[in-house]
């Protein structure tokens, strides 16, 4: 149907709702956009232009050596075995998945990824629980702790559930659509799902793929048949479905078979002349000339009594894997599994490992963009595939990272090849966007409008941080109760220059508290503030601004939290061209909860554990306003979960491909690309950590960075620079 089917009254109606400002009943989109088809996929919010802004990506960090070792009694300074494959490095992005898909399919690293023959296969695992939990539990000396999720989740799963399930096919439909355009075009997609919302899914993923439904799996997880309950009142839901879809009708599906059982076998009981074995069944309703046709191909058995059969021969019969999976256990990967890292969503290895090898070859590069734990990597680097790996949360991507590396390690103990892989973000450049100002533009460009929108941002920062703006002064922006606030820049770091400007504005007009904001600090700030700036008669605290600033829903709840810059401190010692590095202390002030609105809450004899101030605290309630403060960081090693080593910092500029005015340049950034050299971190199977990494044998004498990353128990980074004579 056209406008021109409607009639006049329909048309009169639909001119008064539009002048109106109102929005269009369903039963006139459905007439209007028809688009002559018997059904048309519609809901409220749907938008056929995904989005196509390109951001440049931040390249963070670089693994291409799990870790450099001294081999005991071996004339050897480094344990060398394994080979870093050249060429493609695997990618593991931080960020928003649809920003992320948006600068990938847009942007340079589009022609990287057709140079390596394109993305042939896509698994995903998206979020299908309305108000999904992505809080995590953390263990510290026998105590479980709940981490609760950013507010960054919470606020992306308020966008992906806020009208119900039309926000949801927003989501996906997006980001599905923006896959379809990065997919080769002989490439794969699986979309995992469960019964909440596969019937949707499947809609979608028809509607994008036309007709290039390729099956579904249905994965059975309770493989030991638990059964249901005896009160139950519905079916048990002891399966999810992952569908397939193929861009075209070229794609990769390699057949998966299985051994015949000794039954079967047992069935090939007959023999052509040759020795050649085959069983027979009967023809049942095949035609005079079909007969004809397989007696001349050898297919037809007749026996002595003159019955015709046909035949199967045993050399061309197997057993094609059943899309129905009910060997793989599932609800979460078995306790005592070396592959599980304590991901509340993780499915098991050996899902991934049978789509891989159906759905792709050796060599391919494949992606997982709710990437989770990082499961699809870890398979595809085992199975020798290139990867994309990207997700919204800091400890799905420090889980994988994590994770990553044990992979590594192990392929290097055993003499194997593997691949670099570095970890990515869109950093200051999400943060222009979120504030409207465009990245393909020069930077002096990007700069005029920065200050034009300065007045604005700081208001922003201000509201989140619930401080009042106050006037009359260069660097003092706001005041929140008794202490000054000043904002720091939106796209480059807080300085050392920048906090003694402050200091000298406070100490000249006698005011003695004061806290600076900022996304970022220079290295080694926060030690400089606490140590040379502390007694000198202003109090001055650096509190990181988070990204959900932005957000005006998180801001109206009161939900933004400003937390204070952690900081650490390492030990080197040199010897001779040998150095090597400990780590010395590590001081933080996050905190999670209010202890006392906890306390309030809690029954008599329950407890629940608190992160408040830098401490990790375990409250119990004895009785009627009697509570019991346990600490359970005894030291502050209990913070950190993982550390690592860059021996020779500022030996990588980080430089990246920009478009400026319609061209596409490189440029340095001013930062430079972090080479994890040497790494100790905790895992589930082994809470042990070291604190003084192996020896590094540098090759001349001179003057070296060293920089030490910490993350701790929270998934929060913490970096510091040390410098070394190395004589020689």
């Amino acid at each position: 149907m056209s406008i021109e089917d409607l009639s006049e009254k329909e048309k009169s109606k639909i001119i008064d709702y539009i002048k109106n400002d109102e929005n269009l009943p369903k039963e006139y989109i459905y007439k209007l956009f028809s688009d002559d088809e018997d059904v048309f996929l519609f809901w409220n919010g749907r938008n056929e232009e995904p989005t196509n802004i390109v951001l440049p990506f931040h390249s963070i960090e670089h693994i291409d050596e799990p870790r450099k070792e001294k081999i005991e009694g071996s004339g050897e300074l480094f344990d060398n075995r394994g080979r870093q494959i050249e060429g493609w490095t695997n990618k593991l992005i931080w960020g928003d998945n649809k920003l992320i898909l948006s600068s990938l399919v847009n942007g340079p690293i589009r022609e990287q990824i057709e140079d390596q023959g394109g993305l042939k296969l896509i698994y995903i695992d998206p979020p299908f629980a309305v108000g999904a939990d992505f809080s995590f539990s953390i263990d510290l000396n026998g105590e479980d702790i709940t981490k609760q999720q950013s507010i960054v989740e919470e606020i992306a799963y308020r966008d992906t559930w806020g009208r119900g399930v039309s926000s949801y096919l927003n989501m996906m439909y997006e980001r599905l659509k923006i896959m379809y355009d990065l997919l080769a075009t002989n490439g794969s997609i699986y979309v995992h799902c469960d019964w909440r919302l596969d019937s949707y899914l499947k809609l979608l993923l028809d509607e994008i793929f036309s007709s290039n439904y390729r099956g579904e799996i249905i994965w059975k997880k309770d493989a030991v048949g638990k059964g249901a309950k005896k009160n139950a009142d519905h079916w048990p839901k002891t399966f999810d479905k992952i569908y397939c879809y193929s861009k075209t009708d070229n794609y990769t599906f390699n057949f998966l078979g299985a051994d015949l059982t000794e039954k079967q076998l047992k069935e090939f009981r007959y023999e052509d002349p040759d020795g050649r074995k085959f069983k027979r069944t009967t023809l049942g309703d095949y035609s005079d000339e079909s007969i004809k046709k397989m007696e001349k191909q050898n297919l037809i058995y007749t026996s002595s009594s003159g019955k015709k059969y046909k035949k199967y021969y045993l050399d061309e019969y197997t057993i094609q894997q059943d899309s129905l999976w009910m060997d793989i256990p599932g609800f979460g990967v078995a306790t005592a599994s070396k592959e599980r890292v304590g991901y509340p969503t993780q499915k098991p290895e050996e899902i991934l490992e049978r789509i891989l090898e159906v759905s792709s070859n050796q060599g391919n590069l494949v992606a997982d963009f709710f990437c989770g734990s990082g499961t699809l990597p870890a398979v595809a680097e085992k199975k020798n595939r290139k990867w994309i790996a990207a997700d919204l949360g800091r400890f799905a991507i420090h889980t994988t990272r994590k994770r990553m590396i044990d992979v590594q390690r192990a392929l290097k103990e055993k003499g194997e090849d593997y691949r670099a892989f570095q970890l990515l973000n869109l950093g200051k450049y999400e943060r222009q966007h979120f504030f409207g100002v465009p990245t393909n533009v020069s930077e002096e460009k990007q700069q005029q409008i920065l200050e034009v929108k300065q007045e604005k941002y700081i208001s922003l920062i201000l509201e989140g941080y619930s401080a009042i703006k106050v006037d009359g002064y260069k660097y003092l922006h706001g005041k929140r109760a008794t202490r000054f606030v000043h904002v720091g820049p939106l796209n480059i770091p807080v300085t050392r220059d920048l906090v003694e400007s402050v200091y000298q504005e406070c100490k000249d007009d006698i005011i003695t508290q004061v806290d600076i904001l900022g996304f970022e600090f220079e290295m080694g700030l926060a030690p400089f503030v606490e140590e040379q700036m502390k007694d000198k008669g202003v109090d001055i605290r650096l509190k990181n601004i988070p990204r959900e600033v932005f957000d005006p829903r998180a801001v109206e709840k009161g939900q933004v939290k400003f937390f204070d810059v952690a900081y650490l401190d390492a030990d080197t010692e040199v010897d001779g061209k040998e150095v090597h590095v400990t780590l010395s202390n590590f001081v933080t002030s996050y905190t999670q909860d209010d202890i006392e609105e906890v306390e309030n809450n809690l029954r008599k004899g329950s407890s629940k554990i608190v992160i408040e101030s830098g401490e990790i605290i375990k409250v119990t309630k004895e009785g009627d306003g009697i509570y019991n403060r346990e600490s359970l960081t005894n030291s502050w090693t209990d913070w950190i979960d993982y550390w690592a080593v860059d021996f020779n910092y500022e030996s990588n500029k980080e430089i990246i491909k920009v478009e400026e005015d319609g061209e596409l340049k490189e440029k340095w950034t001013g930062n430079y690309i972090f080479e994890n050299e040497w790494q100790s971190f905790r895992t589930k199977q082994d809470n042990e950590l070291e604190l003084t990494s192996a020896p590094h044998e540098y090759k001349e004498p001179g003057r070296y960075k060293i920089m030490v990353k910490v993350v701790d128990i929270l998934g929060v980074d913490t970096s510091q620079v040390f410098e070394v004579k190395v004589d020689g």
